[in-house]
């Protein structure tokens, strides 16, 4: 098949959906009012609350959400064929994560700016608010280990991503003071910080930075891995004007332009999708496609993690709450392209069938380092871009949607911790709260691995996609418990947290027999804990819907504000 007609399927079914469905929830479900007060204009602190350009929290948000996940999600999933992954990549970005995203950033604004976690207490009770910011907690606790090992495993692997990668810190900060400082118009500093990136990846394909094999004592992969918890750490604690928001931003300008690049080279190229559409003779030991399918491809179609984005940061930025269609919505929409981009790269990056094959013999075989060759071959053949640039283009665009979630993960996390501080009656300041988070990350990256290479993430990588997808089912049974409260629309969000659900704890019990045959002693416990905290969160969600349904409705703050005008006028 040409993978011209599935880019074109693809994004047309994307496409159509912000402009469509969007519209509908923004209208008829939310109902997101450009005069109700948001947090960032009611608290604005300059630091974590700060009011916004709506491109500018959108280019923070998206590149927070669209990480590595997208990426490794779809290219390890093609192993049952690229028709199954398309599927849930467009249908899953219409009907799951545009709502679910968009949903979350609402259900924060409307409640101050608090996490997911927080409004857990007050929507589902006291016993689900505790096991949902264990589950949270768990889930950043991955986030962070596992990408500074996909991070560093890259900066080794393709030592011309350095310069760009690191250079683009700078370029942020800068970014930064002019528009905040300097007061320079958008569109200008813009058109700088992308001249500056990409001029920083021409210079990294030119200058090499390869470190030695042994630093410190450490391996060069455990060195970057350290550098990067500490300058996570240190970038959690800047106001998010000075570091987070322009790097966030002009690192999605950047991405933005590479996935224009990629999928220009795919429709120059026209490369044939060699990967079968439905791949019923899979590698032995490849899990079933169902429900494995729906928890390897999280990003790209629902996460969990993009809640706690939308309600741990963007909420707190956005300026008007109209503007969550776009940062929302839109920003689920830009994972999803990411996310189709992979799934044609790595089905049609290939010369022949046995070539793909051959990479896809066993599970899990696929991932950054496939979509970054696969890619590299297509940019070549499609804009004649010598193979070395080729893959620093991508390897760095991988690295800064990695980087820039892992910067917000850790400053997730550090709320996480402050709020477990608060239950348990100790009020931690934000810098020990960061020390707290910055060392349990590097706990489990390097107590978890006797090598000492740092990449003890990965050995709970595997709970990953259940934990992530277990949070969005969370994440949506609040959101669908506020809309029962206030008599709204709630099927929209109702049906898919019951799709995501089932399948997700179907995921858990395949996993639990799994890693019991295994023998594999620390998962399978996780796994339960995670399982039992499934059950016992839900069935309190299912009691507070339940609940909500029988109670008199929740007075809505729109129809509140315009009586109290109707009455000011009146008198």
């Amino acid at each position: 098949m040409n993978s011209v007609v599935l880019v074109v399927i693809g994004l047309a079914i994307i496409l159509a959906g912000y402009v469509l469905y969007s519209r509908y929830l923004s209208q008829r479900v939310y109902r997101l009012s450009p005069s109700f007060l948001t947090p960032s204009r009611e608290f604005n602190d300059g630091v974590d609350y700060v009011p916004t350009n709506k491109f500018v929290l959108w280019g923070h948000h998206f590149t927070s959400v669209a990480g590595a996940a997208p990426i490794v999600g779809p290219a390890v999933a093609v192993i049952w064929g690229w028709l199954p992954a398309f599927l849930w990549v467009t249908v899953g970005t219409v009907f799951f994560a545009g709502m679910h995203d968009l949903g979350a950033l609402w259900a924060s604004v409307r409640n101050k700016g608090r996490s997911i976690g927080s409004l857990s207490g007050s929507y589902i009770g006291g016993r689900g608010r505790n096991l949902f910011l264990v589950v949270i907690f768990l889930l950043l606790l991955m986030v962070n280990a596992v990408f500074a090992v996909v991070i560093s495993n890259l900066l080794v692997a393709q030592p011309t991503a350095v310069i760009p990668v690191w250079g683009a810190i700078v370029v942020a900060v800068l970014i930064g003071q002019a528009i905040y400082r300097m007061r320079w118009n958008l569109p200008l500093v813009s058109v700088v910080g992308v001249v500056a990136l990409y001029s920083l990846i021409l210079l990294g394909d030119r200058f090499p930075i390869e470190l030695p094999d042994t630093i410190l004592g450490l391996s060069a992969g455990a060195f970057w891995i350290i550098v990067l918890f500490l300058y996570a750490g240190v970038a959690s604690l800047l106001p998010v004007w000075m570091l987070l928001q322009p790097r966030d931003y002009i690192n999605g300008l950047q991405l933005f332009i590479g996935l224009g690049i990629l999928y220009a080279a795919i429709l120059i190229s026209s490369p044939t999708i060699v990967a079968p559409a439905y791949n019923a003779d899979v590698p032995e030991g490849t899990p079933g496609l169902v429900p494995l399918l729906f928890v390897t491809i999280a990003c790209g179609a629902i996460s969990g993690f993009h809640g706690m984005v939308s309600s741990g940061t963007s909420s707190k930025q956005l300026e008007k709450e109209t503007d969550a269609r776009f940062v929302g919505y839109f920003g689920a929409v830009g994972e999803g392209m990411l996310a189709l981009g992979t799934i044609i790269v790595v089905t049609a990056g290939f010369e022949t069938l046995a070539a793909w094959e051959e990479t896809y013999s066993a599970f899990n075989e696929g991932g950054v380092v496939t979509f970054v060759s696969s890619g590299g071959s297509i940019l070549e053949n499609g804009l004649g871009l010598p193979v070395s640039l080729s893959a620093t283009i991508l390897a760095t665009m991988a690295v800064l949607f990695a980087a820039t979630t892992m910067d917000t993960s850790v400053r997730l996390q550090r709320y996480i911790v402050e709020e477990i501080g608060a239950l348990l009656g100790r009020r931690l300041n934000t810098t020990v709260a960061t020390v707290i988070v910055v060392l349990s990350g590097l706990a489990l990256a390097f107590g978890a691995d006797v090598s000492g290479s740092g990449q003890g993430g990965m050995i709970i990588w595997p709970l990953f996609g259940t934990t992530n997808q277990l949070l969005a089912a969370l994440t949506l049974s609040i959101i669908t418990v506020m809309l029962v409260r206030k008599r709204r629309p709630y099927l929209p969000v109702l049906l898919p947290l019951l799709f995501v659900l089932v399948m997700t704890v179907y995921a858990l019990l395949v996993q639990v027999v799994s890693f019991y045959n295994e023998g594999n002693w620390l998962l399978l416990v996780l796994d339960i804990v995670i399982l039992v905290a499934a059950v016992w969160v839900v069935t309190e969600a299912a009691m507070a819907i339940a609940r909500a349904r029988n109670e008199a409705p929740e007075p809505d703050d729109d129809e509140l504000a315009e009586a109290n005008t109707r009455d000011e006028t009146s008198g």
